[in-house]
């Protein structure tokens, strides 16, 4: 989070016993300040509150000592393994000087905590960012709109979940006027917690695609959680939704709030845009002609939601040019490698509904050299992977790419699909990405276009040193 004028202390430990109704095992003394909030022992810094989350892998209980070791000020544990490792834990309280807490359910009392933080945020504009793609860079425009003149917390990275939320809530300083959260979800009930936790003011809903259709069920179930962005809304907030949005109908009903329709026919000033392809997209809105760094249609509209939530708030049309021109991509997302051969690096997520953006996005740029496109697994589909990939395989038999190279056991069906296509002989596939990186440094040329597009699991920026020796997915190119 950006987090100028953080305050010193968030909390005392008796207050954060308060806030998370839990039960004070150990104590030195109960008004100790406590200046951060971690879950994950090795960023414990002096005098923060350890949360000891579990696990799939692994369970914060095992970590304790090493979070008292670090100088946290307390710790926050379950009523069960509070139990069962009493003699540790008055051991950290006597030699560390460190508070115990207990509550039944430690990620139940992280979100609380935050909650309770977020309550004293009087008077803070609160700008919530959901959808099936595109929320997170659509936050990062808005962010860049509204610290043009207000003092503007961005939730950094993906701290979007039930547990990464909590965490951007305390680095929202007092100092802050506004403050804008992604928030993602990907099982039932996760976005209640989000929205009762931030409580917007402002919510957007950039789109209702595939992503995590394989744990949800369908897109009409998506819908339904993305929704509940809107679950706090009291008559006085605002939702924003795309006018295009297949359902933009279901996702209005009952709102409790005004509905602003964003897109090219609905933001207020859109005078249409022209493509400049890796450059970029020209905007023409209101009076001025503004240089958006990010390239394709989906970028724009969440360019065109992020205006919209602007003037909501009054920003004025010289700032909301000056934020769009100011952003800037983020790790993985729409980043662009120069070199003797250009890549694209779009590997942080995928999902049918991305795949065909940017597929569609690479197949009409005009390109003096050849276009080759590295293709990694879509994740969580659940039982429409098998058909999805086969859509996708389907979908590159007549593409105009040169070279095609799919990574992942889901990519086995795009691969059977190309087959006898007379895309198959420039094509390969592989079951882990690194066993591409010897054919794709042997293929890729100067002057070459590359696309790295897929799920986050399949680490696709692991290849960049075959396409683009010496650079990683942190230089890209930020004009």
């Amino acid at each position: 989070m950006t987090a100028t004028g953080a305050p010193a202390s968030l909390f005392t430990v008796s207050e954060i016993v308060h806030a998370v109704r839990g039960s004070l095992l150990q104590s030195d003394p109960s008004e100790r300040p406590v200046t951060a909030v971690a879950v994950d022992s090795r960023r414990v810094t002096p005098d923060s509150l350890f949360v000891a989350l579990p696990g799939e892998r692994t369970d914060g209980h095992a970590f304790l000592a090493q979070a008292a070791g670090a100088g946290a000020a307390a710790l926050l544990v379950s009523e069960q393994e509070a139990g069962r490792r009493g003699a540790e834990l008055a051991g950290l309280a006597r030699e560390r000087g460190v508070s115990i807490i207990a509550v039944p359910d430690t990620l139940q009392g992280l979100q609380d905590l935050a909650r309770a933080y977020m309550d004293r945020r009087r008077g803070l504009i609160r700008v919530g960012v959901t959808g099936s793609n595109g929320k997170t860079t659509t936050k990062e425009i808005i962010g860049s709109i509204l610290s043009r003149s207000r003092s503007t917390a961005v939730n950094e990275g993906n701290l979007n979940s039930e547990i990464g939320l909590p965490l951007a809530c305390f680095a929202v300083g007092a100092a802050h006027e506004c403050a804008v959260f992604e928030m993602g979800m990907n099982h039932r009930g996760e976005m209640d917690a989000l929205s009762d936790i931030v409580r917007p003011d402002l919510a957007l809903i950039t789109n209702i695609g595939t992503a995590h259709i394989g744990i949800l069920g369908s897109r009409e179930e998506i819908a339904r959680e993305k929704k509940k962005i809107f679950a706090r809304f009291d008559g006085r907030q605002t939702a924003f939704l795309p006018e295009d949005e297949r359902f933009r109908e279901f996702l209005a009903e009952g709102v409790k709030g005004r509905i602003v329709f964003f897109g090219p026919r609905s933001t207020p000033g859109y005078r249409g845009s022209e493509s400049q392809g890796l450059g970029g997209t020209l905007i023409h809105w209101e009076e001025f002609r503004i240089r958006f760094p990010l390239f394709g249609p989906h970028n724009l509209a969440n360019a065109l939601g992020a205006v919209s939530v602007a003037r909501e708030l009054g920003v004025p049309n010289a700032e909301i040019r000056d934020g769009l021109e100011a952003v800037a991509p983020l790790f993985g997302r729409s980043q662009i490698l120069r070199g003797p051969a250009t890549v694209i690096v779009d590997c942080y997520n995928a999902n049918p509904d991305s795949m065909s953006q940017a597929l569609s996005f690479v197949s009409a740029l005009p390109w003096k050299g050849r276009k080759i496109v590295v293709l990694g697994g879509m994740r969580e589909l659940g039982a429409e992977e098998a058909a999805a990939h086969r859509a996708l395989g389907e979908s590159l038999r007549d593409a105009p790419f040169d070279a095609v190279f799919l990574a992942g056991a889901e990519m086995e069906e795009a691969w059977r699909a190309l087959q006898g296509s007379a895309a198959a002989p420039r094509s390969r596939w592989a079951r882990e990405a690194a066993a591409l990186g010897k054919d794709l440094a042997s293929v890729v040329a100067p002057g070459d276009l590359v696309l790295l597009k897929g799920s986050r699991g399949m680490e696709l920026e692991q290849l960049l040193s075959r396409v683009a020796p010496g650079t990683s997915a942190g230089e890209g190119d930020r004009a």
